[in-house]
């Protein structure tokens, strides 16, 4: 049986990744790789949402794609498992790079002027086709925690799974320390998003603990508990590290940014778990689309940053207004044609056959 509450975090969660983006690209907090600051305000208070979901908002992807693997494997193959998510994943952070993803590696460029470099071209075309990565860096990295799953499954014999199947609070509690010191390890420099430690482990924790309908019980029981820990540890995590670069060291391995990580997540899961485990038209439709707004939407933010607010030709409010626009707009909108084109719809969505 489906399970609605899963489509309604990851749409949501997409949903809020959208937003997110918006903030992100005019932050005044001097993140780099975006057009930055273009308001006259002295502080932007409300770039305090991109703190209140960047440390968690991700995590719960990779959560939710564990979940998502063990749901798949209890009905497919091993074999099957690495095509289907070979062709989902890896083939549009590839082969959709080359295709299509170019265009935003381009404009990604141009931010900072890369574009102008005296090198040759073949180059400079490389360069622009490691910057279309983008976004694409989460499904880059999901593939290779499946790959990896795989070969653990083939080791474990299903004593993990089992394991799992018995976590009860007090162990939900103490796996939060293991969340922590994920976050201390394999972190990359520079490129920051790219924290195999903390998700590989979110991943993990998905397919083996929280796939188990008894653990998610516990969630939906202990909610009125994890909620609010989650509330208080974000409060607190905003108030200390507003203004500071909260995608990298020392804030993106404190205890309170992964302490609020973990306990959001869980308030995540047992919150849906308990009331948005419904499907409508609405919610239904939100969730068949939701890859595709992901995909695209940052192409459509980036874009109304570039030709439009950073030479300065429309007012800041207009310009969040637009990039936000600009965001539904592009990911609902290329991925309804792009999924209509033989070869594209295979290259850049990893989708296979004919609609």
């Amino acid at each position: 049986m489906r399970k609605s509450y899963l489509d309604n975090i990851r749409w949501v969660t997409v949903v809020l990744v959208v937003f997110f983006h918006v903030l992100y690209m005019y932050n005044g907090e001097g993140i780099a790789g975006t057009l930055g600051k273009i308001t006259s305000l002295e502080v932007q208070y409300y770039d305090v949402y991109m703190y209140i979901v960047f440390p968690w908002f991700m995590a719960i992807l990779f959560i939710v794609s564990g979940i998502s693997s063990k749901l798949y494997l209890d009905k497919h193959t091993d074999k099957e498992f690495i095509g289907s998510r070979t062709t989902k994943l890896l083939v549009p952070c590839t082969i959709g790079l080359v295709a299509f993803q170019f265009i935003q590696g381009y404009i990604n460029m141009s931010f900072g002027d890369a574009g102008s470099m005296d090198i040759p071209a073949v180059i400079k075309y490389l360069i622009m086709l490691a910057s279309g990565i983008g976004v694409l860096w989460y499904i880059q990295v999901l593939w290779l925690f499946s790959m990896i799953l795989v070969l653990i499954r083939k080791i474990e014999k299903n004593r993990l799974l089992n394991i799992g199947k018995k976590t009860n609070l007090p162990t939900l509690i103490l796996l939060s320390l293991a969340f922590y010191g994920a976050g201390q390890i394999l972190n990359t420099p520079i490129i920051c998003v790219y924290r195999f430690g903390l998700y590989f482990t979110a991943f993990i924790m998905g397919y083996f603990v929280f796939s188990h309908d008894e653990v998610i019980d516990i969630l939906k029981k202990w909610f009125v508990l994890f909620c609010p820990v989650a509330i208080a540890l974000g409060v607190a995590f905003c108030i200390k590290y507003f203004g500071q670069n909260y995608a990298d060291k020392p804030v993106n391995k404190s205890p309170l940014f992964l302490f609020y990580s973990y306990f959001a997540c869980l308030a995540m899961l047992g919150g849906f778990a308990r009331f948005f485990d419904l499907e409508t038209e609405f919610t239904k439709w939100m969730s068949t689309h939701s890859f595709g707004l992901y995909v695209f939407h940052y192409l459509g933010i980036s874009s109304v940053a570039l030709f439009l607010a950073r030479n300065g030709l429309i007012s800041p409010l207009t310009a969040y207004v637009l990039s936000l626009i600009a965001g539904f707009v592009f990911g609902y909108g290329l991925y309804a044609i792009i999924s209509r084109i033989p070869f594209f719809r295979w290259a850049v969505l990893g989708i296979r056959g004919k609609r």
